[in-house]
């Protein structure tokens, strides 16, 4: 089963699960998906898979179209889709069967052609590539309070003294714990945080200049140099070619 709705900017979808696995596309505009384990930042044309019973927040950060594709455990299980949250790319072929699928109803033959476009299309999903736009979150409480507040705030001059002393631990143990629990350094996972908080901002039209001050960076080049080290591309050039 297939849906298509549009929402407002700040639309958001309070903790909830599925009996089923969702995958989110974002045909225009940008998601942000946020489980206890972590945040999910899916942009114009990606896709988030949540899987079945995965409690889960959404928050659209601009106007959004999104379609969901709801796919049954067993479904999900046979053709390998994973039980963790994830962001993938979208083919050509994929979109498409989105929107054909749009109009199938409810209860579709699955033995008749209806059933045949959601099995590709299922197939389809579990052959996409995995993006790296994720920030996890420590299982610790202490580090996981301090890590949410920076995904709201994020900064990439946030210091780790200081977020290690705003925890209740000392430098040493905030280190150590947060490389255990999230497999990343703090500076490593300060700096994703950025980024995500970045992609968003620039999706919903900010200028490069604005969203590098804001996130903390000393200039805009400084910003750039970063944004394409971590993605491949200047910040304009990653807007352009999603839009």
């Amino acid at each position: 089963m297939v849906t298509a709705n549009d929402y407002a900017a700040g639309t958001t979808f309070r903790e909830h699960a599925h009996a089923r696995g969702q995958f989110a596309f974002a045909s225009r505009g940008t998601i942000s998906v946020s489980t206890p384990h972590g945040r999910w930042l899916v942009p114009p044309q990606r896709g988030c898979w949540v899987p079945a019973g995965v409690r889960h927040e959404m928050t659209m950060t601009g106007p959004v179209t999104m379609l969901n594709a709801f796919v049954s455990p067993d479904a999900a299980q046979s053709v390998g889709l994973p039980d963790r949250c994830g962001v993938y790319g979208v083919s050509s072929l994929l979109r498409q069967l989105l929107d054909d699928a749009i109009d199938l109803p409810p209860m579709y033959d699955v033995e008749g052609r209806p059933g045949k476009l959601m099995a590709l299309l299922v197939a389809e999903i579990a052959t996409m590539p995995q993006l790296s736009l994720h920030a996890p979150l420590p299982a610790d409480a202490r580090l996981a309070k301090i890590c949410r507040h920076l995904l709201e705030s994020p900064s990439i001059s946030a210091d780790l003294d200081q977020v290690a002393t705003d925890a209740g631990v000392s430098r040493r143990t905030f280190t150590r714990l947060f490389r255990a629990q999230t497999g990343v350094s703090f500076a490593a996972w300060r700096q994703q945080v950025c980024m995500l908080a970045a992609i968003a901002r620039l999706s919903d039209g900010q200028p490069v200049t604005r969203v590098a001050f804001d996130l903390g960076y000393a200039s805009a080049s400084a910003f750039t140099s970063a944004f394409r080290r971590i993605l491949g591309e200047t910040p304009s050039r990653y807007v352009e070619v999603r839009r």
